[in-house]
C-alpha cells in the first residue's frame, strides 16, 4: 500500500521530502550491554525482554505521519522507547574490491539511473524505493567470473585503515562488535540475477563452487587476521533469498554450495569466541532453517508472519538452536487497535518467556501505518514487558 503522495504520479513523487535511505535513518538510545545482549541471545539468562526497531519508515510514512501531527522525535523514532544493544562493525571488506566508480548516468522526476562498483546499470524509482535495482549483471559464464575474480580475492588492501583501534574503541564502549561476509546466495545474485543464479546450481555447478571457495578464502584470511586481535561478537551475513512461496535455493543447495563456506568461516570464528552467526533473509525460509542451523547459523531475522514465518512456531521447531529478531506482523499496525493487542499477545507473550530474541516489527514501517497505532503499538509493547 503506498501512500497518497506516492500514488499520485511524478507531481506527487516531488513532494516526498525523505525519498533516500539515509533519509529513513532512525535514532534510538542503546541501554542494554553487550554481554547481557549476547548471554540473551544464546539463552544463557533472561534478565529482560529486549525490544527494538530494525528499519524504520517506508519511503512516504515520514510525509503521513508529519501530516498527523509528528514531532521531529517521533518522525526519526528517537521519542520512543526501545531495549536494545549498541552495535560497532570492524572496519575490514570480506566482498568485492573492484576500481569501478559508480557514477549517476541519468537522473529525472520519476528515477535514477547509475552504473555501481559492480559494473551494473542500476536503476532507482524514486519515491517507491530507497535500492536500485540492477538491468544487467557482470557474469554469465565461467569466462566473465574468471576477469571479475580479482574483486574477490585476497589482498592486503583488505585491512588497511585503523581497524584493530576502531574495533577496541567499540568494545571498550560497550558495543557488540560485528563483522560480516558477502552472502552465500546473495553474493552470487548480485553478480549474475536470480534467474541465470538458479540455473547455474544445475548447469553450472563448478562455477557456482569456484565463486564461494574464492569468497570463503577470502573472508576466512580476513577474519582470521581480525579475531587474532579482537573478539568478534556476531557475524552477520545477507541473503534476501526467500518471498511468500518459499526460498529461491533449497535445502539441497544450501548443503552443497553454501554450508562448506559458511561452516568455513563460522567454525574458526566459533573456535576464537564469536557467539552469533546472524542471517538476514525476507520471506519463507522454513524448509531451509534446518540446513542453515547445520551451517552454523544460530540467529535470524526479520521473521515475516505474512510469509509463514511465525516466531511462536519456529521456537517450538528448533528451541534454544534459533534466536532471532523482528517477528511481528508490521502489517497489523494498519488495522484495529484491538488486532494489535491480539497480534502481541500470541507472538510476544511466549517470547518473553522464552528469551532468544529481540521482539520488533518484520521489516519496515508499511505506509498507511496512523501515527496514533504506531504510538498505541509501543506503549502495549512496555506494558507487556513491564509484566502488564
Amino acid at each position: 500500500m503506498l501512500c497518497p503522495c506516492v500514488q499520485g504520479g511524478s507531481e506527487m513523487k516531488r513532494r516526498l521530502k525523505w525519498i533516500r535511505h539515509e533519509d529513513l535513518a532512525i535514532r534510538m538510545t542503546a541501554e542494554v550491554s553487550r554481554e547481557e545482549y549476547l548471554d540473551h541471545m544464546t539463552f544463557r539468562t533472561n534478565r529482560r525482554p529486549l525490544f527494538t526497531e530494525i528499519f524504520g519508515p517506508v519511503v512516504g510514512l515520514k510525509e503521513e505521519w508529519e501530516e498527523q501531527g509528528a514531532s521531529a522525535a517521533e518522525l526519526d523514532l528517537s521519542a520512543f522507547r526501545y531495549r536494545c544493544e549498541a552495535r560497532g562493525a570492524v572496519p575490514v571488506n570480506t566482498g568485492a574490491l573492484s576500481d569501478i566508480e559508480p557514477v549517476v548516468i541519468e537522473e529525472t522526476d520519476a528515477h535514477i539511473i547509475s552504473r555501481d562498483a559492480l559494473g551494473r546499470t542500476m536503476q532507482l524509482n524514486k519515491g517507491f524505493a530507497t535500492v536500485p535495482l540492477p538491468l544487467d549483471h557482470p557474469v554469465t559464464d565461467m569466462d566473465s567470473w574468471l576477469r571479475v575474480k580479482p574483486w574477490y580475492e585476497f589482498s592486503e588492501r583488505r585491512l588497511e585503515g585503523n581497524w584493530e583501534e576502531v574495533a577496541q574503541r567499540h568494545l571498550a564502549a560497550g558495543r557488540v562488535l560485528t563483522a560480516w561476509i558477502p552472502g552465500g546466495f546473495d553474493e552470487p545474485r548480485q553478480l549474475m540475477g536470480e534467474e541465470a543464479l538458479c540455473l547455474a546450481y544445475y548447469d553450472d555447478p563448478e562455477m557456482i563452487l569456484d565463486m564461494l571457495d574464492t569468497m570463503g578464502e577470502t573472508a576466512f584470511r580476513v577474519l582470521e587476521r581480525v579475531s587474532r586481535r579482537v573478539r568478534i561478537d556476531l557475524l552477520g551475513v545477507h541473503e534476501d533469498m526467500a518471498g511468500k512461496s518459499g526460498p529461491l535455493a533449497g535445502p539441497q543447495q544450501v548443503r552443497q554450495f553454501i554450508l562448506p563456506y559458511y561452516r568455513r568461516v563460522w567454525d574458526m570464528l566459533h573456535d576464537r569466541g564469536t557467539r552469533l552467526f546472524d542471517q538476514d533473509s525476507d520471506g519463507d525460509m522454513n524448509s531451509v532453517i534446518p540446513a542453515f542451523l547445520d551451517a552454523g547459523v544460530n540467529c535470524m531475522h526479520p521473521i515475516e508472519p505474512a510469509a509463514n514465518m511465525d516466531i511462536v512456531r519456529i521456537r517450538e521447531q528448533h528451541g534454544t538452536r534459533l534466536a532471532f529478531y523482528g517477528g511481528i506482523d508490521k502489517h497489523v499496525l494498519r488495522r484495529s487497535k484491538e488486532e494489535i493487542v491480539a497480534e502481541l499477545e500470541y507472538r510476544v507473550r511466549p517470547m518473553l518467556a522464552s528469551g532468544g530474541g529481540v521482539l520488533a516489527l518484520d521489516h519496515r514501517i508499511p505506509n498507511g501505518t496512523p501515527l496514533e497505532h504506531y504510538r498505541f503499538y509501543i506503549e502495549k509493547m512496555w506494558e507487556m514487558i513491564d509484566g502488564g
